[in-house]
């Protein structure tokens, strides 16, 4: 998708190898596939959080898979082996715009909805199975899907109209506002709970215990800020962009920012290889299932 303008300016525009976004592509279409197909296979992986997980490696794979396969229709384009404005490659380019569009808005949902299940996991923990079912599960990763879909079609239909990127945008900071809100919540009241805790009387048993809430909070405080932060730096640059293309479209500071478009995408591209990294290969089963995978052992007799 090109969001990029043609003012004059004295910035140049900063232009990204085409072998780094195709290895960038590359690395994240394996690595997602590899946890989507991890999260199938695996029984043990069928809970909400998973299929969560798995959803938001199903975007991502997405995403890496338009972006190489773009990339490599640039690559036959300077071969002269493409029309860059042919028919049908301007159509084929309108698809490739909306499921990437697609993936970008279907993983902020399924990072919210990761969100929003680990805030349920953590502080109602006795209820949550009765709150988060399979059934339940499946209802909203339907109706993200659905909805990522025909928001994705808009948004390629009607880019240029300003009501669609400001709806991209407030949608964008809307969850971000939601999604720091959990966390921060959830930091704050695990650190009451720890001095709750840690002000009972001890015993040999319950010290053990404490010792071991104590420890598995301060792990998901870790990873909830790892998270966060990597879901903020790979964003935010490119929300950035589109912000300053509807405030100031003609200023020439405005447009040095935006010369680093490229670059913005290819933060976007690399979140998608950061993800499997943080979700998934902190997991141990997911990281015994990916052994088992690549070494061809029978995973299925794990309990």
């Amino acid at each position: 998708m090109n969001t990029t303008t043609v003012n004059q300016t004295d910035c140049l525009e900063v232009k990204v190898p085409v072998p780094l976004f195709f290895t960038i592509g590359v690395v994240s279409l394996a690595e997602n596939l590899l946890v989507v197909v991890s999260v199938i296979l695996n029984r043990n992986l069928h809970s909400p959080m998973f299929c969560f997980i798995c959803s938001l490696a199903a975007f991502n794979t997405m995403a890496s898979l338009i972006k190489t396969w773009e990339t490599l229709m640039i690559v036959f384009a300077n071969m002269g082996q493409l029309e860059k404005k042919g028919s049908s490659e301007m159509n084929l380019d309108d698809v490739m715009d909306s499921l990437l569009c697609m993936s970008f808005v279907g993983s902020i949902s399924s990072f919210l909805a990761i969100a929003v299940d680990r805030y349920i996991t953590i502080f109602h923990a006795l209820r949550y199975h009765n709150i988060m079912t399979m059934r339940r599960t499946k209802a909203i990763l339907g109706v993200i899907w659905i909805t990522c879909g025909v928001s994705a079609v808009l948004m390629v239909r009607f880019f240029h109209s300003k009501f669609i990127m400001i709806s991209f945008v407030v949608f964008f900071v809307v969850s971000l506002a939601i999604i720091c809100f959990l966390y921060f919540y959830m930091f704050m009241l695990a650190r009451i709970h720890a001095r709750k805790i840690a002000a009972l009387p001890s015993s040999s048993g319950g010290k053990f215990g404490r010792q071991r809430w104590r420890g598995g909070s301060m792990r998901g405080a870790l990873t909830l800020t790892i998270l966060f932060g990597a879901f903020v730096v790979c964003w935010t640059p490119f929300f950035l962009h589109l912000i300053l293309l509807m405030v100031c479209p003609m200023n020439p500071y405005c447009e040095c920012y935006r010369s680093l478009f490229q670059l913005h995408v290819v933060l976007l591209v690399s979140h998608a290889a950061i993800d499997p990294a943080i979700y998934a290969f902190r997991s141990v089963e997911l990281r015994h299932t990916f052994r088992k995978m690549l070494l061809c052992s029978d995973w299925k007799q794990r309990s």
